[in-house]
């Protein structure tokens, strides 16, 4: 069994996290991973652009930070300890305008983009992207969120 934490650091309502939470329950089944813990923290630019500049020495904000914590040797029994993934809300809600779709659209393709980077995806290069990329997409479409 899969244990998340959904958290949401902001002063605003986000109606979509019970939807957000059944996505990324669907995209653990997908990627058959079991026992797995880690959280999923909604936060504002503010928020997120200091993280940004102190783990990542970038001065701005941005959409998603994720912290892989799996390959920290910790012994947990069965579980894997996958880390936190932090989501502006603020940035979420322009780019899902920006974008030209639904709030749910947006977190969800975070939450999603975020776990994949917990369970070792990346997209430094054109083909580690094409693979990320299509396995977001595949989850979100066989979820039934699509564009």
């Amino acid at each position: 069994m899969n244990n998340v934490g959904f958290y949401n650091e902001t002063n605003k309502e986000i109606k979509e996290l019970d939807e957000v939470e059944k996505v990324v329950h669907y995209a653990l089944e997908k990627e058959n991973v079991q026992n797995a813990v880690f959280n999923i923290i909604f936060v504002d630019d503010m928020y997120i652009t200091a993280i940004n500049h102190e783990f990542r020495g970038i001065n701005g904000s941005t959409d998603v930070i994720a912290f892989a914590l799996e390959d920290v040797n910790l012994d947990l029994g069965d579980y894997r300890l996958l880390g936190d993934i932090y989501i502006s809300i603020d940035t979420a809600e322009r780019q899902a305008k920006e974008y030209g779709h639904s709030l749910l659209r947006e977190v969800s393709f975070l939450a999603v983009h975020g776990l994949l980077h917990l369970l070792g995806y990346d997209h430094k290069n054109e083909e580690e992207e094409k693979i990320m990329f299509e396995k977001q997409e595949m989850i979100l479409d066989g979820y039934g969120i699509t564009k």
